[in-house]
């Protein structure tokens, strides 16, 4: 499937209707629930950093800690996680019902490349939307933390984002938007191999949808280890 996707890629531009739609069922359908797992990502962060800090670390760097680890790690991450459960589920359920029902066998005997027509627009998209929707939850995991830190620890709000900006590398912004279009085709590319694969009817509808979920989360862990450690030298 990778090979014949390569094949088609350059021809994405003919498929620009199908790409703008999947951007907007994979991205902007996501937000929601993108903005509700960041507020509450960046909230326990900066809970857990102040607990780990008080006595040892001056409070002054809780910014600094929360906003590299959600930069670097948890906003790619976590936003990943989210979006394979809903919209890698989403993917292999509906290729996978198109598979038991015939209609991919009937696309390609009307002529009609399936992986054209159906992987290519799903996976340009996971590449494309998985970086907006991280850079939305950087912001949001961000603010949530701000809240905590002033709310809760009684933080001044200049303080905090002062220790965000102190150690603030684009570089680090850059890797955690590089992670996330890994992450997007990652999901993208399991979903559909698991809906084209799908045999036996409903029941293998719904192997097929849990394995996507279960391979891609694997995947994403494995990749962001991988990635951390070509991008990130200690």
């Amino acid at each position: 499937m990778v090979w014949r996707l390569l094949g088609v890629l350059p021809q994405f531009l003919s498929s620009i209707r199908l790409v703008v739609y999947q951007m907007l069922t994979m991205g902007v359908r996501s937000l929601p629930l993108i903005i509700l797992t960041s507020v509450f990502t960046g909230a326990v962060s900066a809970w857990q950093a102040a607990y780990q800090f008080q006595n040892f670390v001056p409070m002054r760097y809780l910014g600094t800690a929360v906003g590299k680890a959600v930069v670097i790690e948890l906003a790619p991450v976590l936003t990943a996680l989210v979006v394979a459960g809903r919209v890698g589920a989403s993917i292999a359920a509906e290729l996978g019902t198109m598979r038991v029902t015939e209609q991919i066998d009937a696309l390609e005997v009307m002529g009609i490349d399936p992986v054209r027509y159906l992987v290519m627009p799903r996976v340009v998209s996971g590449a494309v939307m998985l970086p907006v929707l991280v850079l939305f939850s950087d912001f949001i995991a961000i603010m949530g933390a701000l809240v905590v830190a002033v709310v809760m620890v009684h933080l001044p709000a200049t303080t905090f984002l002062n220790g965000v900006k102190l150690f603030f590398h684009m570089s680090d912004m850059y890797a955690g938007l590089f992670k996330a279009a890994i992450f997007g085709i990652i999901i993208s590319l399991i979903g559909c191999y698991q809906g084209f694969q799908t045999r036996g009817g409903a029941e293998g509808v719904g192997r097929s949808t849990t394995g996507a979920v279960v391979i891609a989360s694997v995947l994403i862990l494995i990749s962001d280890y991988l990635i951390a450690t070509a991008l990130f030298r200690v």
